[in-house]
């Protein structure tokens, strides 16, 4: 869903090919040569090969908006901002708190149930997510005074703690609601629903 809003909000024309993370189209011998770690997703721009959806995000707009601010520009204090908060999205929303739900609830037949492993993810959550509700008290942005590409890292992580039945503050609701309002996000949104339902 990243990498689609992204591209949406940049108003480029790519082709989509969605595919499950459990249908075993990420474990074929075409797929591993794009991406050898057999994970979604992945960016194929010409030649150039990327994954991770941070990565993609960020490429995509310092390839193809440099105009939009979107990615605050490189060796600024916005940027250095910009990195911080996607580094803690990553580690300590994403990695370390909602994808333990993920593997150990979602997938517990692969991973295994850990009923303690996952309360204390969602402790884990509610803890690192108050960081976001402090910053976003008197402002819907994370970097600046703008929207940047920082929002839809965290608006993505904060739709999926929704799906999750994690409880968020009022402010956060308001945050994401906010955000996923926007026309490329509802695009994307319809995008990705459509093709992995089989729409």
């Amino acid at each position: 869903m990243r990498a689609h809003w992204m591209a949406h909000e940049l108003g480029l024309d790519y082709e989509p090919k969605l595919i499950g993370s459990r249908t075993g189209e990420t474990q074929t011998d075409a797929f591993r040569a794009l991406n050898p770690k057999g994970k979604i997703p992945v960016l194929e721009d010409d030649k150039f090969v990327l994954t991770e959806s941070v990565a993609i995000v960020t490429y995509l707009g310092d390839t193809y908006g440099k105009d939009s601010g979107l990615i605050p520009v490189s060796n600024t204090v916005e940027r250095a901002r910009y990195n911080e908060w996607c580094a803690f999205i990553q580690m300590e929303l994403d990695a370390h708190t909602l994808y333990v739900l993920r593997k150990h609830r979602d997938l517990a037949v692969q991973y295994g149930e850990a009923p303690a492993a996952v309360t204390t993810a969602i402790e884990g959550f509610r803890t690192q997510v108050q960081v976001a509700d402090d910053a976003l008290k008197e402002t819907n942005y994370l970097v600046g005074d703008r929207f940047t590409a920082a929002d839809i890292i965290m608006t993505t992580t904060l739709k999926w703690a929704i799906a999750y039945e994690v409880a968020l503050t009022p402010r956060l609701i308001e945050y994401t609601d906010f955000h996923a309002a926007r026309p490329a996000y509802l695009t994307a949104g319809r995008l990705t629903f459509s093709i992995s339902s089989g729409a």
